[in-house]
Formats: structure tokens, C-alpha cells, sequence
């Protein structure tokens, strides 16, 4: 056994990591982009409902409405 023989383990078991790591990072981010479209249709409900119940005018409901519709 030489000492290309010690390390010859290594390098699948970056690549293993790596592999591992990147399915990882995918899944979170498409976690978190779900959250916040969840978030955003939300948040436009609350809108809706505000305006259906007189709180705010139709001027600033359609500010809110694009301004989250465009996010």
C-alpha cells in the first residue's frame, strides 16, 4: 500500500458531499420559495378582506394589490 492507496477513499467521499449537499440546497430553497408565496397570497387575502370590509379605500387596495402581485 503506498500513499495514493490511503487516500483513494477521499475522493468518492467528496464527491458523495457534494452530491448530498446540492440535493440539500435545493430542496431548502424550494422550500423558502414556497413559504413565501404561501406568504404573499396571505397577505394579498388580508387585502382583499380589508377592502370588502370598508377598512382601507379602493385607491390603496389597488396600491397593495400590485405592489404584492409584482413581488
Amino acid at each position: 500500500m503506498g500513499p495514493n492507496m490511503t487516500l483513494s477513499w477521499l475522493i468518492p467521499l467528496v464527491v458523495l458531499l457534494v452530491i448530498v449537499l446540492s440535493i440539500y440546497m435545493i430542496k431548502k430553497n424550494n422550500n423558502d420559495n414556497k413559504i413565501n408565496r404561501d406568504n404573499k397570497e396571505s397577505a394579498l387575502n388580508i387585502s382583499d378582506k380589508r377592502y370588502a370590509n370598508g377598512e382601507i379605500d379602493e385607491e390603496e387596495y389597488l396600491k397593495k394589490k400590485n405592489i404584492l402581485k409584482n413581488k
